[in-house]
């Protein structure tokens, strides 16, 4: 599996938010631009998708801008990144026993372990917060979360 240009530029907005999130009120999408390096019209489109899955909500006029709709400690990599790219998957294969998918030789035991990675991947991904990015980019990743 390989985490899209859309999901990272997702999390990196979204860890930008978070480093952020004891400011008062939003933050313009300029902003989250100047500071992650992300080009601005391909990131407005990317918060529109992260708004529409309930991960941000927006402010609208003069002070405008994003905010978290949930904690940094609640939300996880696999969240953000399903948001924008669909779900976790390792392959569009399909699933063994359905739609003929077992029809040749050998198919099925393959579908399986693709559906096992993909679900590995989403398992690994949901184990990391978006506080835990936090604590990585300040440098305070504590002993025992390492």
């Amino acid at each position: 599996m390989r985490v899209s240009t859309r999901g990272d530029y997702a999390s990196r907005a979204l860890l930008s938010l978070a480093l952020h999130v004891e400011s008062d009120g939003p933050t313009s999408v300029r902003d989250i631009a100047e500071r992650t390096g992300l080009p601005q019209p391909y990131l407005e489109q990317i918060l529109l998708s992260l708004k529409g899955a309930g991960i941000v909500i927006s402010k609208r006029g003069v002070g405008g801008g994003y905010l978290l709709a949930r904690s940094p400690d609640t939300l996880t990599l696999a969240e953000i990144v399903a948001a924008v790219d669909g779900p976790i998957v390792a392959g569009d294969f399909g699933e063994p026993h359905t739609d003929g998918a077992c029809d040749h030789e050998g198919q099925c035991a393959l579908l399986a372990v693709w559906a096992e990675v993909g679900t590995h991947m989403a398992e690994h991904l949901s184990s990391y917060t978006l506080a835990d990015m936090v604590h990585r980019a300040r440098g305070t990743l504590g002993s025992e979360a390492q």
